[in-house]
């Protein structure tokens, strides 16, 4: 064998390493990514929910009801005959403070539509510990597929953008006679038989008249 072969033989050994084990500082650095990636992962299904009504046309973000509100909503709330029914229904029902409110006070089944599955589950339990869980229901749905019409109170949490579509469905869904009470935003066009405090606990009540909502009692 020539020297120039030897000479490149040793060159190719020293640049040419057999790797070694990782060392500890590796080790724990690829356990802290994974770790760190699966809280990230857990954080963004849990919050989604909560975000996801932004992306949509309209945001119905979560604000819990005062005890001044719950307390206007419920002075609200008009009894019907016993033979017609008499149920509640609160779109966007979040915590399900305003429906649980409502068995408790009027003995009636009340229920909340809520798009956000952890405040359903809250809910839920709330309704269980509260003990009106038989008087109560609460659906994860989008408030714009729900049908209104098997409700003769109507409680609604909105926000001032939405008002006009939640009149539109309204007036074309609510059965006739059923009580409207709109909390925080009235109806841009609706004349209410009656108005309750003001700022923030403010609320409207309108009476529906079948495919249309009007000042009539």
């Amino acid at each position: 064998m020539s020297t120039n072969e030897l000479n490149a033989l040793e060159a190719l050994g020293q640049t040419t390493k057999v790797a070694g084990p990782a060392s500890p500082k590796s080790i724990s650095g690829k356990i802290l990514i994974g770790v760190t990636g699966g809280i990230a992962v857990g954080l963004s299904i849990v919050c989604f929910p909560f975000v996801a009504p932004a992306l949509r046309k309209h945001c119905l973000p979560y604000v819990p009801a005062t005890s001044r509100q719950i307390e206007n909503v419920l002075a609200s709330v008009r009894m019907a005959d016993a033979a017609r029914g008499n149920r509640l229904l609160d779109i966007g029902s979040g915590d399900g403070r305003i429906v649980i409110a409502a068995a408790k006070a009027h003995r009636i089944e009340a229920h909340g539509v809520e798009l956000n599955p952890w405040l359903v589950y809250y809910s839920r339990l709330a309704a269980l510990s509260g003990g009106v869980f038989g008087q109560t229901r609460f659906f994860r749905k989008d408030l714009w597929k729900y049908d209104i019409s098997g409700y003769n109170n109507i409680v609604i949490f909105g926000v001032e953008q939405m008002m006009a579509d939640l009149e539109t469905k309204i007036k074309a869904e609510a059965r006739p006679d059923s009580t409207i009470i709109a909390c925080r935003f009235p109806f841009p066009t609706l004349p209410p038989i009656k108005t309750i405090d003001a700022g923030i606990d403010s609320v409207w009540v309108y009476r529906s008249r079948g495919k249309d909502v009007t000042q009539s009692i």
